[in-house]
């Protein structure tokens, strides 16, 4: 059985992470790699009614219950989803995770970093992502596009601040510094998240391949270059 993993992308609203998610979808089915992708929070049955709690426009939740929040979700994820799926050799493609928490919970929120960091390994029991791709896109722009899907949840309801403060800490996390003193996040890539979902999709595949060329290597193939 081929080995499974995790890939997951992160960024902040709006970067085009449920797009490429898609897409790179597609390009594994067309490489005849298994995969199945999932989104923070919830892609399980308790994480889906937790996502609605999260989400919805109007509540007011605690910093610190926002934050078990999502740990619950995650906790149900791993082990009911990610963990199973990659037993079964597939390679499991995430909509956010912990740079998520990081972001928005540890510097938006501004929550006592060691304090979600336990809850996260307990959530997690220790799963580390094999490559995270940091979707690089201005925040603010970001912000717009998302509000340009319709109502917006939330979390995208919160003020451009905010959001400028999570754009400022998602571009800190590519650097050798932070991953080195954040091992549980494993692989950090950015990838330029400013052209057409295709010219980004074609990025994402490039770094898949260059970053873990035991698994990815036929994604810089001509015939798996672009999409049909």
């Amino acid at each position: 059985m081929a080995a499974g993993g995790l890939v997951v992308f992160e960024g902040a609203e709006g970067v085009g992470k449920s797009t490429q998610v898609d897409l790179l979808l597609r390009r594994l089915d067309q490489a005849g790699i298994p995969a199945v992708s999932f989104r923070e929070p919830g892609g399980s049955a308790v994480g889906d009614q937790i996502r609605e709690i999260l989400l919805r426009p109007g509540n007011v939740i605690a910093p610190a219950a926002e934050a078990l929040l999502f740990m619950a979700s995650r906790a149900e994820l791993c082990e009911h989803e990610i963990v199973p799926a990659i037993a079964a050799g597939k390679t499991v493609v995430l909509d956010r995770f912990f740079l998520s928490t990081y972001a928005y919970q540890i510097v938006g929120r501004g929550l006592e970093e060691g304090d979600v960091r336990r809850a996260n390994r307990l959530a997690t029991r220790g799963l580390v992502p094999d490559l995270t791709l940091l979707l690089d896109f201005p925040a603010l722009s970001g912000l717009e596009r998302a509000g340009g899907r319709g109502s917006r949840d939330r979390m995208e309801q919160l003020d451009g601040d905010f959001h400028e403060r999570i754009g400022g800490a998602f571009a800190t996390f590519a650097t050798d510094e932070w991953a080195a003193q954040h091992p549980e996040c494993g692989r950090i890539v950015s990838v330029d998240a400013r052209g057409t979902a295709e010219e980004v999709s074609v990025l994402v595949a490039e770094a898949l391949a260059d970053n873990l060329p035991g698994r990815f290597w036929m994604l810089r193939q001509p015939e798996h270059s672009g999409l049909s």
